[in-house]
């Protein structure tokens, strides 16, 4: 797809998560800020690279780095949990928190194979 194209779509995904979110979820503009560009990062790395939604996971093959990344994995599960417990959130608060955590891990993930796509056809 062409990148303008890609872009496009990119931002309109981008601004229907992040719309859902102020609407239903939390109405505060700048968290639903950072939900849009979180998820039109998304959608512009799964559009433009063609990034499958299964079947690709990161995998080492040392033990020292599967338990750095276990580590890291049940750090990133457990962080937004702990947020909605701390700051006593309330359902809508919890979802959104949910939703964004979603979009980050999404987003580095999706950059991440991009970025091997780019490297392999260069």
């Amino acid at each position: 797809m062409s990148p303008n194209r890609s872009l496009a779509l990119a931002v309109t995904t981008g601004l229907a998560v992040g719309g859902a979110v102020y609407q239903f979820l939390l109405t505060d503009w700048f968290f639903a800020l950072g939900v849009t560009a979180t998820y039109a990062g998304v959608a512009y790395f799964y559009v433009a690279f063609d990034v499958p939604l299964s079947g690709q996971y990161i995998q080492f093959t040392r033990r020292h780095d599967k338990l750095g990344h276990a580590i890291g994995i049940f750090g990133l599960s457990i962080s937004p949990l702990a947020l909605i417990s701390y700051a006593k959130f309330q359902q809508p608060e919890a979802i959104g928190v949910l939703v964004w955590t979603t979009g980050v891990i999404a987003f580095l993930l999706f950059a991440s194979i991009a970025h091997d796509q780019e490297r392999a056809a260069a």
